[in-house]
């Protein structure tokens, strides 16, 4: 009795992907092609990524810590700014200069705006 097996090799028969000489060539080819094209993608996408940095560093950006150093002054700016007007009110005051002659808003009573053509 003669089995049969599936993947049988009979005497002689030869394998037909080591024999087809088309198909081996084929599949070399679009091999190559596969790796050229996957060397393509990360070439363009590392001369992206370096185009990329050279217009970042040609624009001028600041970095977070610098913003928050200037953020900071600005604050304090603006603090000693209010402390000072305080000060030139009382001081004005004192003396009866011109800040006893303004409204509590800090506009000058009955005076009107220059306009720009004016």
């Amino acid at each position: 009795m003669m089995r049969k097996f599936l993947f049988a090799r009979r005497k002689g028969e030869v394998r037909m992907q080591s024999q087809n000489k088309v198909f081996d060539d084929f599949v070399k080819m679009v091999n190559g092609f596969a790796g050229t094209f996957a060397g393509m993608g990360r070439e363009a996408e590392a001369s992206a990524r370096e185009k990329m940095r050279e217009w970042m560093a040609g624009a001028d950006f600041v970095g977070r810590d610098e913003f928050e150093a200037v953020k900071a002054m600005a604050a304090a700016a603006r603090d000693e700014n209010e402390t000072l007007k305080a000060r030139i009110v009382a001081l004005e005051a004192k003396v009866g200069g011109p800040a006893a002659t303004r409204a509590p808003g800090g506009a000058k009573r009955g005076g009107r705006k220059a306009s720009p053509g004016a």
